[in-house]
């Protein structure tokens, strides 16, 4: 009975249709489009955090490959108010970033992708101004991390889909 329900689960798992984004020439095709893509500039701090973050995502191929997509990037960094105390101080933030980007292949100038990434985060807002302002470069430094995850997840699907 183990055996029987063992084996149609393996049978159910191989039907699902789900394929790994680096399959396919041990990889190298979904390497060689990533390294290939050039990463627009990027205005501001949160600009150069994304930028940094997606370079190191992306130049995972052979150096010096000319680029064959652009991403251009904009993106939305916004900060807010969410608890007000009895004294009307803050004491919660939450920090957004949202990233609007699209993938342009540099032969024919088409836009292969136009997406949205974005995160949030929570942030105390204690009595010391240093520890709030560390606190919030810390936040903006992961959710940099979060949309360039995002990013190239979403660009490396596309990419395997044109292929």
């Amino acid at each position: 009975m183990r055996f029987a329900f063992a084996f149609l689960a393996l049978l159910a798992l191989s039907a699902c249709g789900l394929q790994p984004i680096y399959a396919g020439a041990n990889g190298k095709a979904a390497i060689a489009d990533l390294s290939a893509i050039e990463i627009a500039p990027i205005e501001g701090r949160d600009g150069w955090l994304v930028a940094t973050a997606l370079e190191d995502r992306l130049s995972i191929g052979p150096a010096g490959q000319t680029p064959r997509y652009r991403l251009d990037i904009l993106l939305d960094d916004e900060l807010g108010s969410l608890g007000l105390l009895s004294d009307e101080t803050v004491s919660r933030e939450r920090r957004t970033l949202r990233a609007r980007y699209q993938l342009v292949d540099l032969s024919s100038g088409a836009i292969l992708l136009d997406s949205t990434a974005g995160s949030d985060a929570g942030i105390d807002v204690v009595s010391s101004d240093y520890a709030t302002i560390a606190a919030e470069r810390a936040a903006l430094e992961r959710l940099a991390q979060v949309v360039a995850d995002q990013i190239v997840t979403r660009v490396s699907l596309t990419l395997r889909a044109q292929d």
